[in-house]
Formats: structure tokens, sequence, C-alpha cells
């Protein structure tokens, strides 16, 4: 019997500023959208980058953690699953999305790649760095 695998490694860099949310029980969720680069060559044969878009969220602390010290532009691994969800819109529509579920986020490069530090602490205080306004509109 084939065992089922659903696993997902990417690379790249923040598109905006992570959003912070919080479940009506309280559950922390952070929103990010990943940028990774694929190389392919052009009807020239000129070496060029496509860009692939990719939303991942973050539960609980690590989410915490993503929306305290990550910022545009910083380059993060991420190691999750993929997830279906479906949703109603306001406007009734029914709505469906492919997302990210981070098992680990791993914050890259340093302070010159984006606003926050390389490394934080997993004991590190909320407000031992500084926070970005978090605007999110996904449906929990």
């Amino acid at each position: 019997m084939a065992a089922n695998i659903n696993r997902v490694v990417l690379v790249g860099n923040l598109t905006r500023d992570p959003e912070l949310r919080h479940t009506p029980s309280g559950t922390a969720v952070c929103s990010l959208r990943l940028a990774v680069n694929t190389r392919r060559k052009d009807e020239t044969g000129q070496w060029v980058d496509k860009p692939n878009y990719f939303d991942v969220t973050v539960w609980g602390q690590q989410g915490e953690n993503c929306a305290q010290y990550l910022a545009k532009g910083r380059p993060v691994a991420v190691d999750g699953r993929l997830e279906w969800r479906e949703w109603e819109a306001q406007d009734g529509t029914k709505r469906q999305a492919v997302e990210i579920v981070a098992d680990s986020v791993q914050f890259l490069g340093g302070r010159q790649d984006a606003e926050g530090p390389a490394y934080v602490p997993a004991g590190a205080a909320a407000d031992d760095f500084p926070t970005s306004p978090a605007d999110d509109d996904i449906p929990f």
C-alpha cells in the first residue's frame, strides 16, 4: 500500500509584511506571501526569472514570531504541507484556495535583508523588537 506524502519546502522572499490575526478562541495565525523564482530560457534563449507566489499560513507562537520579526523582502525557508480550503465570500460566491501550512519557518539573511533580526531566540519577549501593523480579510 502506497503512503500519502504531502510535503512542501520553499525558499524565497516575503512580498509583504506578515499579517497577524487571532481565531475567536485566541489562537494566533500569521499570513505570509512568498515569492520564489523559477529560471528558464525565453524565446530568445536568454535566462529569465519567472516569479511564483505562494500563500503561507503559520499557526501559534511561530506565527507570532513571524509577525513580530519578519518584514517585506526578508528571505525565509518554509517547510510545510499543502492544504485546500473553501469558504463563502461576503457576496455569496464560493471561493477556494490551496495554501501552504507551515510546520517551520526559518529566518534567512541578516538585518540588511529586511527590518528584523536574522535570529530570534525562542524566549524573546514580544516588546524586544518593533511590530508592523496588520490588516487581513481571510475568514476563520
